[in-house]
């Protein structure tokens, strides 16, 4: 990585000196220099740009949104880039609110709506291009010599379709503005400050509230791009399945690699960290350090997703056996989840209860650890009690979108107590946990880990299964896999 001359941005750039970093190698910069560098450079607007392509239904959002809050203010920051170590940063994501809103991705955004007679005045508030005339373009850290090139406000109004102002005096407006205000708080600390005094908990609650229940219902865009998450997931598993040899020979980071390839060549990133999680850390619902062994005769749960350059993300999951071939007990084991996840599939449809999926598959697990003599009946009496939920553990689903587990600040009653409509996606993944140590089961299943997950939408006659390009019922899979491994 290049020493930059300076480590940080200011503030102002355009007001104060560009600091230089304590141990750089050089001292500072000549005036003949600095002269030279203001000078000599093409003209790189672009010019005769088109909207994104979720520009129309941001503005549709924008629309709802202000219907719902008139005459207040508005204020849904993108966030700031977050400090990994030193003068490093984390890869920026933008508050899923504000992406939501405006299709905009980059750090330090604002979208504010300004209240007036008949609605709201929408402005969008970004980082001009770096400045050449001071020299933090190539001086800066985050110049646009170090980290790339920055929209210009002017090419940024036509992609999103909303006026944009320098960011850098947006907080100088937001001391002096009058009247009620609202912020989503928890991404822009600037910004936050510049309203302290202005806003409460509950009211900015408020607008978090509602822009997460907004989300319940995904519109034909959200929908395409959620097919397009799970289509190139359903690529990272064809990857995995051909080189796991090579993660038998090194271990589960190997196949959380070659799952990552997959989702930085197609997509922006994953959605989630990626569990790659083989034995009997399939156990472990959100093994995540991947670090472990990956041995022929065990299984492996592979729980990830790719995420878009929109950031919509997938989340499925497969349990397999490394070796191509389940044995009997994990047949097992892996058929009466599958039965399970039948089971709560069939029960999304619109008109449903939100709750119907997750007990339909809650009763197929119950009824399969009494016939197994793992717990006591009665099975009414096994749910009744959440006896099955030792091995069960999670609940059988979530909403899915912009978020891995989406809509998350949604009120109760909108979303776990609420019922199904056309255009919620949803996952459906039950599971069966049989922990290495839990003396209460036989041996044979001590160390089993299963879950199958897919990502359902509900339609106007039922639902259709995004993730149906992966195979789940136990005999196909063994196919698919031998297919794949050639």
């Amino acid at each position: 990585m290049a020493d930059e001359l300076t480590p940080e941005t200011p503030e102002t750039e355009s007001e104060e000196p560009i600091k230089q970093r304590k141990n750089g190698l050089y001292p500072g910069v000549s005036d003949e220099l600095a002269e030279n560098m203001k000078s000599g450079w093409a003209d790189t607007e672009l010019r005769d740009l088109k909207p994104v392509e979720q520009a129309a239904h941001a503005a549709r959002r924008r629309a709802a949104l202000s219907a719902r809050f008139p005459g207040e203010r508005l204020v849904i920051p993108a966030g700031n880039l977050k400090t990994r170590s030193n003068d490093t940063e984390y890869a920026f994501r933008s508050s899923v609110e504000y992406a939501y809103l405006t299709g905009n991705q980059t750090e330090d955004g604002v979208l504010v709506l300004e209240p007036t007679a008949d609605g709201h005045q929408e402005t969008i508030y970004l980082l001009p291009r770096s400045d050449r005339e001071n020299g933090e373009f190539w001086l800066s850290g985050q110049g646009e010599l170090w980290v790339g090139r920055r929209h210009s406000l002017t090419e940024s109004e036509a992609l999103y379709g909303v006026p944009a102002a320098d960011v850098r005096e947006l907080a100088d407006q937001l001391r002096e503005a009058t009247g009620p205000v609202r912020v989503v708080r928890g991404y822009d600390v600037g910004i936050e400050a510049a309203l302290t005094d202005k806003v409460t908990a509950e009211r900015d609650e408020e607008l978090r509230v509602f822009l997460s229940e907004a989300r319940l219902v995904k519109d034909e865009f959200e929908i395409g791009e959620l097919q397009k998450a799970v289509d190139s997931t359903v690529r990272g598993f064809e990857d995995v399945v051909k080189v796991l040899d090579k993660a038998e020979a090194t271990s589960e980071r190997y196949i959380e690699g070659t799952f990552f390839l997959r989702a930085r060549v197609e997509g922006n990133d994953v959605g989630y960290g990626t569990i790659a999680a083989a034995g009997p850390h399939a156990c472990t619902l959100h093994w995540v350090r991947n670090d472990g062994p990956v041995r022929s005769g065990d299984l492996l749960l592979l729980d990830a997703g790719v995420e878009t350059h929109t950031l919509y993300t997938a989340d499925v999951t497969r349990t397999l056996p490394v070796n191509g071939t389940y044995s009997e007990i994990q047949k097992k084991i892996y058929d009466a989840v599958y039965e399970a996840q039948e089971a709560g599939i069939a029960a999304v449809k619109p008109g449903a209860k939100y709750r119907d999926f997750h007990d339909a598959a809650q009763r197929v697990l119950a009824e399969k650890l009494v016939e197994w003599g793992l717990v006591e009946g009665p099975v009414e009496r096994v749910l009744e009690l959440g006896l099955q939920r030792r091995w069960t553990l999670h609940g059988t689903g979530h909403m899915l979108g912009m978020d891995v587990h989406d809509c998350a600040a949604a009120r109760v009653e909108t979303y776990v107590d609420s019922t199904l409509e056309p255009g919620m996606v949803l996952t459906v993944e039950p599971g069966l946990y049989f922990q290495a140590d839990d003396l209460t089961v036989p041996e044979e299943y001590r160390g089993i880990g299963v879950r199958i997950e897919d990502d359902i939408l509900v339609t106007e006659d039922g639902n259709r299964n995004l993730s149906a390009g992966l195979p789940r019922q136990s005999d196909e899979v063994e196919g698919w896999m031998a297919s794949l491994k050639g």
